[in-house]
């Protein structure tokens, strides 16, 4: 394999490993769950949701974000507000979010194509709404609850920069690539070059 075919390969899968995890918190808000929580759920539902194995616990599946209700434990914590206050703020917006947002089908507008897409906020300003609604709803400050939410990702951040370090090190290892390589793809997923932010 030439040197350039591997760039290529290792760019593009680290193009797609970014992407793939660089959905985040600020998208948890408008998520879809796949699965229709019951309106009192059994002791095992609720361990596999704390185990993120309950379906519909993720945006996208597993690498893209946090789950649910380890987004719920963690900001509880961090807020000093109860984990199930925090899990039915958390569903109450989403649901919110679902219900406030435009129908995207070109019947829906007379002016929308097949081609065009409303604008989506950037992951900041989603992550400041949300901090907005989860203040109003659990009755905290709302610079706290941004603060909170910034630190989650940060710390996110920071799992997936080390998962892309450890991938790109056995790669090395195997010959796959050389440390060159590995470095460039590093450099371009800190720069945001392959992230899709």
């Amino acid at each position: 394999m030439s040197r350039s075919t591997k760039v290529v390969i290792a760019s593009a899968a680290a193009g797609a490993l970014a992407l793939g995890v660089g959905i985040g918190i600020a998208g948890f808000a408008s998520a879809d769950p796949t699965a229709s929580p019951s309106a009192s759920p059994t002791s095992s539902a609720s361990a596999d949701q704390s185990r993120g194995g309950g379906r519909g616990d993720r945006r996208g599946g597993p690498g893209r974000g946090i789950d649910n209700a380890e987004l719920a434990k963690q900001l509880a914590e961090k807020l000093g507000v109860d984990e199930a206050k925090v899990t039915e703020a958390l569903k109450a917006i989403r649901e919110a979010n679902r219900a406030s947002k435009p129908s995207t089908s070109p019947s829906a507008s007379p002016s929308a194509t097949a081609t065009t897409r409303p604008s989506r906020p950037s992951s900041s300003e989603r992550r400041a709404a949300l901090a907005k609604q989860l203040a109003e709803k659990l009755g905290v400050d709302e610079a706290k609850v941004l603060k909170a939410l910034e630190e989650i990702q940060a710390a996110q951040d920071a799992e997936r920069a080390a998962a892309l370090t450890t991938k790109l090190d056995e790669a090395v290892k195997a010959g796959t690539l050389t440390q060159a390589e590995a470095d460039a793809v590093k450099k371009a997923a800190e720069k945001g070059v392959i992230s899709g932010r």
